[in-house]
């Protein structure tokens, strides 16, 4: 085997991700796989049998990650780790958490194929509940394996119907014996797709993702008093959603006077009690603030704690601010961002340095290990959404780069690159 000759089977890996789209599959070409329904059941049974065919020796914990073991000739080295999540938005695509998977696996299969072994193990994890949209908190799995939150936390979690994390493993058979983290882990990798219009914008096939934008998540409670629409004049009104559309309005201008990684987000709003012609009484909602520089974002949320405080007296409400989630910037570990970037440059694969915008299990994990993240373009930007798509060389191009980097961390007594 060359030194050039080595790089994964894109055909298959295509293939693999269509096969997993099947499962849970909408109308407009997506996936709904929310985290530990019957069909992120079915996807993990799909998932765990293609790594026993591939050899793997799969484990589960006791927040339902899996974790696929492949042996490297020296067991007493840490694992260089890849992976990501499997499940999905309500109205997901087929490729957000899940190419991070696939590429994982076809890692594995492809060092099968050239009969190739690393000098440390090597391991693919299926992260739990990474999406965050049936249980809180978000990236749950790799969160807890983090030390991030306690394991009860997550299993306690419920869903809108009460439904508990701990009930919904031991309804699909995902309620592992295994405890969660406290091991060493060489490295961590995770290939995704951007999720944004920047590689594509640039014209540039792999993104060297350099670090993640610093994020905090607030719920707000504005309560005023339902009173009649018609009768009720202006001044003496307690109008609940009056108020909340100026705080969410400031959302907005706070990370639009933060540019150019100033985010600003509403996600959800809830109108008590939603009647036409009754004043709103009560009003919740989400905000989402994100930067990539710590005293910056702590400006931001500083910001917006300020304007809740002043709304309640300017409007004559009252304003409950409630902390959800925050993680700080996290720079990934720049020996392995190096690793990626000349895998990248071997390849002959078009790239550019990159900051996620986005929350991924690699974030948690930065914090307990060397982690680093590749991301490959997705048309027009788009995930989160049923019609999310990307290009399958784009997509066989990450992975090449993947297995390049794992390579590079884990040993081999030949030197393996990349190629284009």
């Amino acid at each position: 085997m060359s030194d050039t000759s080595l790089k994964i089977n894109g055909q298959r890996l295509w293939q693999s991700l269509m096969d997993l789209a099947r499962v849970g599959a909408t109308e407009q070409g997506g996936n709904c796989r929310l985290a530990l329904t019957a069909l992120d059941g079915q996807g993990r049974d799909l998932v765990v049998g293609w790594m026993k065919d591939a050899g793997l020796s799969v484990s589960v914990d006791q927040v339902g990650n899996i974790f696929g073991r492949r042996a490297g000739r020296n067991p007493a080295l840490p694992p260089v780790m890849t992976g990501s999540h499997i499940d999905t938005q309500p109205t997901g695509g087929k490729f957000d958490g899940c190419y991070g998977v696939m590429a994982g696996l076809e890692i594995m299969r492809t060092l099968n194929d050239q009969g190739l072994q690393t000098e440390a193990p090597l391991e693919l994890a299926i992260w739990t509940n990474e999406e965050g949209s049936r249980f809180v908190p978000v990236m749950m799995g790799s969160g807890v394996f983090a030390g991030k939150f306690p394991l009860a936390t997550a299993l306690d979690a419920t869903d809108m119907a009460g439904k508990r994390v701990r009930d919904e493993l031991q309804a699909i058979g995902y309620a592992g014996p295994q405890p969660v983290g406290g091991r060493p882990l060489g490295a961590y990798f995770e290939a995704h797709i951007e999720q944004g219009p920047i590689l594509e914008a640039q014209d540039k096939v792999i993104g060297v993702v350099t670090g993640s934008l610093g994020l905090r998540w607030y719920d707000v409670n504005v309560t005023g008093m339902e009173m009649h629409a018609g009768p009720t004049p202006m001044s003496v009104r307690q109008d609940a959603l009056f108020a909340a559309t100026h705080l969410m309005q400031e959302v907005i201008h706070i990370a639009r006077d933060h540019q150019p990684h100033g985010r600003g987000t509403v996600g959800v709003v809830q109108v008590h009690p939603g009647s036409r012609n009754v004043i709103p009484g009560k009003v919740h909602f989400t905000a989402d603030l994100r930067h990539e520089d710590a005293a910056t974002l702590a400006r931001m949320d500083q910001r917006w704690r300020q304007a809740c405080a002043e709304a309640g007296e300017r409007f004559g409400v009252k304003v409950e601010l409630i902390d959800v989630q925050h993680f700080p910037p996290t720079p990934f570990a720049a020996p392995l961002v190096q690793h990626i970037r000349e895998q990248a440059q071997r390849a002959g694969y078009s790239h550019m340095d990159i900051v996620t915008g986005a929350g991924h299990d690699a974030v948690y994990i930065a914090e307990v290990a060397p982690t680093a993240m590749i991301f490959v373009p997705c048309k027009d930007g788009i995930s989160h959404n049923e019609i999310e798509d990307a290009q399958p060389t784009h997509l066989e191009a990450g992975a090449n780069v993947l297995l390049g980097a794992m390579l590079q961390a884990a040993g081999v007594h030949q030197a393996a690159e990349v190629t284009a």
